[in-house]
């Protein structure tokens, strides 16, 4: 555990980084992805479709969790003025078992983008970031919360793990809780859409950029292209929805 100096070193790095995180992680994500090479899993297309299989799984369980965590009693990652902030303690929903469950979420998205892409800059440089920079949000994010709540802060620590969720009471917790969907559909829409987009580009690339790799089959690259359609039509129109007003404003 770090002491308190590197606590707050950690902290003051990640008021940083939270301030500048919204066009910081997707040029190092977009830099990385596509200026450097992709693998093929096993020297073999075969094998690699396998390993893609994986990527996306991880991927999805991502999604799922971001779903979750938003579905039942969301909190506003985005402070105010780009700076870490909270007008109450939330330890509802995913927040009764995971102290950051959205970050762990977003990690695991990340996790399957690398296993995708499978390139060493991914795995040496893309992912060690993005822990790094979570574990100074992180930190800063405690301070705040330490000294805006103190011992309701503390006794939620003590109660709560900090990275990965606690099973114990979750079927209680989705049993309880009204999942909100429309909720879900109004806040989530945008990730879904950017990360997919991501990890379909991504299996072109591999084909066009991966040492040994067999140029893309024309059926598969036709099945990419209609799964983005597919998904950009939902966009544009739960984005449409929520600007009507449709899915509700709270």
């Amino acid at each position: 555990m770090p002491s308190s100096e590197g606590r707050a070193l950690l902290a003051r790095a990640g008021n940083v980084i939270f301030r500048v995180r919204d066009a910081l992680f997707p040029a190092v994500l977009l830099t990385v992805g596509f200026g450097t090479f992709p693998r093929l899993a096993g020297g073999s297309i075969v094998t690699d479709h396998v390993v893609d299989a994986i990527g996306i799984l991880v991927a999805l369980s991502g999604q799922v969790l971001r779903m979750m965590v938003i579905g039942l009693v969301y909190i506003t990652r985005g402070g105010q003025n780009r700076q870490v902030w909270a007008n109450t303690l939330v330890d509802a929903g995913m927040f009764a078992h995971s102290r950051n469950p959205l970050y762990v979420a977003n990690l695991l998205l990340f996790l399957g983008l690398a296993i995708v892409h499978n390139g060493w800059a991914m795995y040496v440089i893309v992912l060690p970031f993005f822990l790094f920079a979570y574990v100074c949000i992180i930190a800063a994010e405690e301070q705040y919360l330490r000294g805006r709540f103190a011992a309701a802060y503390a006794d939620y620590c003590s109660r709560v793990p900090r990275w990965l969720p606690s099973l114990r009471g979750l079927s209680g917790t989705l049993r309880t809780m009204r999942f909100d969907w429309l909720k879900v559909l109004r806040k989530e829409y945008g990730t879904p859409f950017a990360w997919t987009t991501g990890m379909l580009i991504l299996l072109v690339w591999e084909h066009a950029a991966a040492p040994g790799a067999p140029p893309i089959r024309r059926a598969e690259l036709a099945s990419i292209v209609g799964i983005w359609i597919v998904i950009a039509v939902a966009y544009v129109i739960v984005r449409h929805l929520k600007l009507s007003g449709r899915l509700g404003t709270t």
